[in-house]
């Protein structure tokens, strides 16, 4: 799925994708992505650009299938049953990712069951919900499709690589707040939504917290200098972004994928909900301890975010709960389901 608004499927397929690409380097990779997407013209792998996301144009998608003829395709939250069925037609191997209610509804589909090889739970049981009597009764009926949750999409720790991102952005491992608003573009009902985070930023570096705001320009900034512990930075590839959380003593982020990779660095994470389908993920944290949720409101997240950091005790307890969270990484998950569906088509080792 991917469309002028948001960004995390193309998010976790880049990143299943370099992962890939690096640990088998003669794979071929094609992504099909919208060109109404943001990051479209960023894409490091050959790609065909679409009107609009690859759900939508089936004969598109098949004559991409029919001509790269992969041994595996995965479809993130897209998709129609005739470009499952085209992928079949090759004998490719498919997996479905589904994040969200409607996409896991649709993958329990009995045609749909028939087809796929496995179906990837974006999200961690406890946000997701686990299988219901009916979708395990579908699955033992069909002994298909496989069904993993992937938890948090994380990259492997690099220490070169954080010391290159501490260094960047001039701050010490564990003495900074990184901001990263998220999203790639504004969310209906909330339109402002990176700006007032990016407010929010600005307010903690005020207070001479050094700070790391990922992705937009704090507002009413543009015509003077951000303070000066305010370090602000373009998007950037999850590889850099995971070590810069990994060396934050705190996170503010919306309540999609940055959320979970906060916890699994354990990480205390202030979490805002951007989109209709946060505001449920940040809750199920937030009750379990997990993160703190908050409103979207620059004022409100600062204050959150500062009293955090000013009560040592706390933030040291909530250290510790994620220290024992059991947030898998879901990106070795995926490399493993990856090895096994192609070892009948491939020299994957």
């Amino acid at each position: 799925m991917s469309g002028p608004r948001g960004m995390g499927e193309y998010a976790r397929a880049l990143a299943l994708a370099t992962a890939a690409s690096q640990r088998w380097p003669q794979l071929e990779i094609h992504f099909v992505v919208s060109r109404q997407a943001p990051y479209a013209a960023d894409t490091p792998f050959p790609m065909t650009l679409l009107p609009a996301s690859p759900t939508f144009h089936t004969r598109e998608m098949a004559d991409v299938i029919r001509t790269f003829r992969p041994t595996l395709v995965v479809f993130d939250n897209a998709g129609r049953t005739a470009q499952l069925r085209a992928a079949m037609r090759v004998g490719a191997r498919i997996v479905y990712v589904s994040s969200r209610a409607r996409q896991r509804r649709r993958a329990f589909r009995l045609r749909w069951m028939s087809v796929l090889d496995e179906h990837w739970i974006a999200y961690p049981e406890f946000i997701a919900g686990r299988l219901t009597p009916l979708e395990r009764l579908k699955v033992a009926l069909l002994r298909r499709p496989v069904v993993r949750y992937l938890d948090a999409v994380m990259p492997a720790r690099d220490a070169v690589l954080a010391r290159e991102m501490m260094s960047r952005f001039d701050v010490t491992f564990g003495d900074y707040v990184l901001v990263v608003p998220g999203g790639g573009t504004d969310h209906p009902g909330a339109e402002n939504a990176p700006q007032i985070i990016a407010e929010a930023a600005r307010r903690i570096a005020e207070r001479g917290v050094p700070t790391v705001l990922v992705g937009v320009t704090p507002s009413g900034q543009l015509d003077k200098p951000p303070p000066h512990a305010l370090h602000v930075a373009p998007r950037l590839p999850m590889a850099q972004l995971a070590e810069l959380m990994r060396g934050a003593r705190l996170v503010v982020s919306n309540g999609g994928d940055t959320l979970l990779q906060a916890i699994a660095a354990a990480r205390p994470c202030i979490a805002v909900p951007i989109a209709g389908d946060q505001a449920h993920r940040i809750a199920c944290c937030d009750r379990r301890g997990l993160a703190v949720a908050s409103r979207l409101d620059s004022q409100a997240m600062s204050q959150a975010a500062l009293s955090l950091l000013d009560d040592s005790a706390r933030h040291a307890s909530l250290v510790a709960r994620l220290g024992k969270s059991t947030l898998g990484n879901g990106l070795d998950t995926a490399l493993a389901s990856i090895a096994r569906l192609a070892s009948d088509r491939s020299s994957l080792p």
